[in-house]
């Protein structure tokens, strides 16, 4: 058992170290231009891999809210916000699986320092500390999906909360994506979609002191 999972962890590290690589040597083709004019020859494939581009980015830890933003952009205000919640939702969960099952070490190591916290807030709140820190990302979205993976808490509660809560956050990006290309194109009429985006994540960031309001009126 222990050699078999021992396999896999090296696996895992090997791919991540092969992934890297290969990011790194074909990292002139990573522009804006290019990944859409790759996106376009795929025709109606183009969702399904830009949703693959952004598990394997959320994986290897490269930043949720410009691969938002490049969903906006390259698919609309609707199918943007489809495209990068599916994205988000199960890159999440493999980066959840991984830190349960593959690499908890490397996990902690980098997530020494808050783990104990998190650990904490899953055994008291389970899912519904898990809701808001997808409302209200005071931890990396990236880090997040790996520390979570350390904790108690089960699969299924931990990607429903994940799903639905990470709603306003991919909207809002989409938007402001979808936003800034139009703006750069010259359609200033979407400029109302950056607005809107911006007031939803203000909106998010306002959700904990709502919740703290609600639970003391209840107390």
């Amino acid at each position: 058992m222990r050699v078999g999972r021992n396999l896999m962890r090296l696996g895992f590290f090997l791919v991540l170290a092969a992934g890297a690589v290969w990011a790194f040597t074909h990292r002139r083709t990573f522009d804006a231009a290019s990944l859409e004019a790759w996106l376009q020859g795929l025709g109606v494939w183009a969702p399904v891999a830009f949703i693959a581009l952004y598990v394997i980015g959320t994986v290897l830890l490269f930043p949720a809210a410009l691969l938002s933003l490049a969903g906006g952009a390259f698919f609309g205000p609707v199918w943007g916000a489809v495209v990068d919640l599916a994205g988000a939702t199960l890159g999440a969960a493999a980066a959840f699986l991984v830190a349960r099952y593959l690499a908890a070490d490397w996990v902690a190591a980098r997530v020494s320092g808050k783990l104990a916290r998190l650990v904490a807030g899953v055994e008291a709140e389970g899912w519904r500390f898990v809701a808001l820190m997808r409302l209200v990302p005071l931890i990396p979205f990236n880090l997040l999906n790996y520390a979570l993976g350390l904790t108690r808490i089960g699969f299924l509660p931990y990607i429903l909360a994940s799903a639905v809560c990470m709603i306003p956050g991919a909207i809002a990006y989409t938007w402001l994506g979808y936003a800034g290309r139009s703006a750069a194109a010259g359609d200033t009429r979407a400029l109302r979609y950056a607005l809107l985006g911006l007031a939803v994540l203000a909106l998010t960031a306002f959700a904990p002191r709502l919740v703290r309001r609600l639970r003391a009126e209840a107390a």
